[in-house]
């Protein structure tokens, strides 16, 4: 049998074994969500400061000690999901490098390094699943207060893109899923009133929920989306349309 020699739904044809599924910050509302989703099928870890296993997405060390503790308790991971994000705020005059750095290193350099130590198992089971978490602001910024958090969305296409082209031959695809403004306890401060207006640009015009996203990352998953790699699903109701 392909695909590492499980069924559609992630387990293993007559075991019961489950595919192993790592979510960033699936503590948080779209990372909850992604969790909660996944868990129909797979066995889901949570890496976030209250998952189960706490770790510092921005501390390199942290992450790796991490990647290696859930290969040790659970022998492999077969997709990742990096739905963590940090946003900080600021015009270009008074942007810190400091809050720049430790946000590139939060939402674009932890991808990269649990990529790397999940990829070799993938690559042995000619299996796995890397999907980054984007946003449409990365087409269409809300204005020039996000910038370090746009530009590491940017970052993370290109990471995706790239991890495609590189591990394909080995049976790994690497995609991202670009979620437009939600409502989530992060976007609490935005206006009602903001959510209402870019509604009406939508193409279908209805607020978006966390289980959108969700449902999208459900689907690239499966067995079934095995000719897609390297593309970015924009999943904000026709706002962008790519």
């Amino acid at each position: 049998m392909s695909a590492g020699d499980f069924g559609d739904f992630g387990d293993v044809e007559g075991s019961g074994q489950r595919r192993v599924a790592v979510v960033t910050g699936g503590s948080g509302a779209i990372g909850g969500a992604i969790a909660a989703r996944l868990a129909e099928d797979h066995t889901v870890v949570n890496l976030d400061r209250a998952g189960d296993f706490s770790v510092d997405l921005g501390d390199a060390d942290q992450v790796r000690q991490t990647a290696a503790a859930v290969l040790e308790a659970h022998g492999r991971v077969d997709v990742l999901v990096h739905a963590a994000a940090m946003v900080a705020f600021g015009p270009i005059e008074e942007y810190d490098l400091d809050v720049w750095r430790r946000v590139q290193a939060v939402n674009v350099e932890s991808a990269l390094l649990l990529s790397q130590a999940f990829a070799p198992g993938m690559r042995a089971r000619h299996f796995g699943r890397l999907i980054f978490i984007v946003s449409n602001t990365f087409w269409r910024p809300a204005g020039g207060h996000q910038i370090a958090y746009v530009a590491s969305k940017g970052a993370l296409i290109g990471l995706a893109r790239t991890l495609a082209v590189g591990l394909g031959a080995d049976g790994i695809a690497a995609m991202t899923v670009a979620p437009g403004l939600t409502r989530t306890p992060a976007t609490s401060v935005v206006p009602a009133e903001e959510f209402d207006d870019v509604a009406t640009h939508q193409a279908l015009a209805r607020p978006l929920t966390p289980e959108d996203t969700a449902a999208v990352v459900a689907m690239l998953v499966r067995d079934d989306a095995a000719a897609l790699t390297g593309q970015t699903l924009v999943a904000d109701g026709g706002l962008v349309l790519m």
